[in-house]
């Protein structure tokens, strides 16, 4: 049976777990894309340019009141398409209104008032919070933490594709290694019972998987904080 052709939303797609992205650019791209394309009345973007890219941003900035970050998400996401899935060369000199950056500081807690915080948490939140603060993690990195990115013998912890694709150690503080060992126990007993219902299995980078059919269930690749229930593959299914 003859495949029809691929929409341009699943070249797309495609194109982005070629370049294994993750999975949260991934729907960010996408959502940018199919905004450009119907603000353009559905236009094919082969058929558009410079011109539509900048109508489009400057309709962000000045209808959306979107902030300067949004914006620039939003064109990242449509020189992908035309660069990367298209492979079209614009002429990069967009001339849009440019949403105009926050100039408010970030509030920084003091070392009271994050020790009040934790205070006034308990079980896995407080360790969560714990770990961000003594370790410098982003949220999206202590939530993909998986089993084998920590080393209790060396104190560290690696961090692997993170932003920008690259694999940085940080430190694992001794305040909370213990403690953070208890919970990895109680997760264990969590996916051996997983396990014997037929589920326990992860997602895996690339193309492990394939090339270890079985390493999805191991438990050096679960996540150190996994999800209450069990939940989907968004990309696998």
């Amino acid at each position: 049976m003859e495949q029809r052709p691929k929409k341009l939303l699943e070249q797309v797609q495609d194109i982005i777990r070629l370049k294994h992205y993750s999975y949260q650019t991934e729907k960010t791209y996408i959502y940018w894309i199919r905004r450009y394309i119907l603000y353009h009345d559905k236009r094919h973007p082969k058929d558009m340019g410079s011109a539509e890219i900048e109508a489009f941003l400057t309709h962000l900035a000045v209808n959306e009141n979107v902030a300067a970050s949004t914006q620039n998400q939003a064109l990242h996401a449509v020189l992908f398409l035309y660069k990367e899935v298209l492979k079209q060369d614009l002429d990069l000199k967009v001339d849009a209104v440019r949403a105009k950056k926050s100039k408010h500081l970030p509030t920084v807690l003091t070392k009271d008032e994050v020790f009040l915080i934790i205070k006034h948490l308990s079980g896995v939140h407080q360790l969560l919070i714990k770990l961000l603060y003594g370790t410098g993690l982003r949220l999206s990195e202590r939530l993909s933490l998986r089993v084998k990115d920590i080393d209790f013998a060396q104190k560290q912890i690696i961090m692997r594709d993170t932003k920008g694709n690259e694999s940085r150690v940080t430190m694992l503080p001794e305040s909370i290694a213990e403690e953070l060992k208890i919970h990895l126990q109680s997760v264990k007993i969590i996916h051996q019972q997983d396990l014997q219902k037929g589920y326990g299995s992860v997602y895996l980078p690339f193309a492990l998987e394939r090339k270890y059919p079985r390493a999805k269930y191991d438990w050096i690749w679960q996540f150190v904080f996994p999800s209450g229930n069990i939940s989907k593959d968004p990309r696998s299914g």
